[in-house]
């Protein structure tokens, strides 16, 4: 869902912690590195479980995963569209 190539990516540095936020197709991950090496990843925009599939790449290179909050946009429904062209 989010290649290196396709994304915007700023960072912040406000004190007690960095805080970095990546965007692709109006989707964002908020990524907090607090000064005591904890981070917090946060998928913003993202609904039903589509979060955790955003995020599952984060997960996995960063190691073990202390506890999971699902926010309520977790338990939304994503919408999506589908769309067809007749004719040629």
């Amino acid at each position: 869902m989010f290649s290196a190539a396709q994304h915007q990516c700023h960072c912040t540095n406000q004190e007690p912690a960095t805080k970095c936020c990546v965007t692709h197709h109006n989707r964002t991950i908020e990524i907090i590195i607090e000064t005591t090496g904890q981070i917090q990843i946060e998928a913003l925009t993202f609904k039903g479980p589509n979060c955790e599939k955003a995020t599952a790449f984060l997960e996995e290179a960063l190691g073990v995963v202390e506890r999971k909050v699902k926010k309520t946009e977790f338990h939304q429904r994503a919408r999506t569209t589908n769309q067809q062209k007749l004719g040629a």
